[in-house]
């Protein structure tokens, strides 16, 4: 009697895809890369640590899929952050993976062409190189980390990392977290949930070992040392927003509670602005006015936003896409970034020095 085959029926192909250390030899770390990465990751790790009063906002579009438009926006964004320094660390937006809850385009790495090609090895190749071109600008980069190879590729050029509202649960992400060499923000889970958040930040700080991949793509039992620099993010969920003060207060008492800094960074998107982009702005000026009131928790905010207001679908024909606008969630435009990002350093410019610190 024959064996008969059981494993990879469902498999298509087996597509070479080159190593972390193969992509790194194409694109390269530089020295003023280098230079933006660390100053942004001790900027964040310092307002965290309450060395730092000033709080950082992870600013950008919902998802990279034009790289000229995505660099015009970086080098918008490098202007306005040296403007609000006194009171802000801006750290640009660089989603690459998009998590779906059926189908849809799952971002620049996936499919970097947009035509359900799938050349991931593309992707990662390019994806690499819009982050060091940014960080040669001299902007700190913030991402999503959805798939657990994917920081070998890239993750010396991010200064912030997030884990998802789909993902906070995940042993996975929470594994993989342990490891990462960036601070990490735990999203709330859809449903509003917060103690997902909270069970991740203490995994993600211990001791962990897992299967991963090492420099030269070859299975690892990857050991991490855990990671102290876990907190939550408020992103709303389960019908309503959770960016309110008494919101907020509960997030301080259960992260209390759990014996955990309290640090809290608020997503104007998402579920706090009812995904409509036109809210963003009220949630940034509630979230200021709570902080100009003597807010001490709130370190961080995040903002969806592109150069221009809305969102597209993707058509066949990608000479139509529409330059600058968002291909996933909608986004307030350039202008009222601006206007945000302004409003919130007038706001907060003559308190934010009476911050608590620590020596």
């Amino acid at each position: 009697m024959s064996v008969v085959q059981t494993e990879n029926l469902n498999i298509a192909a087996f597509d070479h895809m080159p190593s972390p250390e193969e992509i790194k030899a194409r694109v390269p770390m530089t020295v003023p890369a280098n230079a933006a990465v660390v100053a942004g990751r001790k900027a964040v790790m310092d307002i965290l640590d309450r060395r730092d009063p000033r709080v950082f906002v992870v600013v950008g579009p919902c998802s990279i899929h034009d790289a000229e438009a995505g660099l015009d926006y970086a080098r918008r964004l490098k202007k306005l952050a040296d403007e609000v320094s006194q009171t802000m660390v801006l750290v640009m937006r660089v989603y690459f993976e998009k998590p779906r809850t059926s189908t849809g385009w799952k971002g620049f790495i996936n499919d970097p062409f947009m035509n359900d090609s799938f050349r991931i090895d593309v992707g990662m190749e390019r994806a690499r190189k819009f982050l060091l071109d940014v960080s040669e600008i001299g902007l700190p980069t913030g991402t999503e980390a959805l798939d657990p190879i994917a920081p070998q590729y890239y993750g010396d050029l991010i200064s912030w990392t997030a884990i998802g509202a789909r993902t906070s649960e995940s042993q996975t992400h929470r594994e993989m977290s342990s490891g990462l060499s960036t601070p990490v923000g735990f999203k709330n889970a859809t449903d509003g949930d917060l103690e997902v958040a909270i069970n991740a930040i203490i995994s993600a700080a211990h001791p962990h070992s897992f299967l991963g991949i090492n420099s030269h793509g070859v299975s690892a039992i990857t050991r991490t040392r855990g990671n102290r620099y876990g907190h939550v993010v408020l992103r709303g969920g389960g019908g309503r927003p959770n960016y309110d003060t008494v919101s907020i207060s509960l997030a301080e008492q259960a992260l209390t509670k759990a014996k955990l800094p309290r640090n809290v960074v608020v997503d104007c998107s998402h579920a706090n602005s009812w995904k409509k982009p036109e809210y963003q702005p009220l949630v940034m000026k509630d979230v200021a006015h709570q902080i100009r009131e003597g807010n001490d928790s709130v370190v961080g905010m995040m903002i969806e936003s592109n150069l221009v207001a809305g969102n597209q679908p993707i058509p066949a024909d990608l000479s139509q896409l529409k330059y600058g606008c968002s291909v996933t969630d909608a986004c307030v435009s350039w202008e009222t970034t601006e206007e945000m990002i302004r409003n919130t350093d007038a706001m907060l410019r003559d308190v934010i020095g009476k911050r608590e610190r620590r020596a």
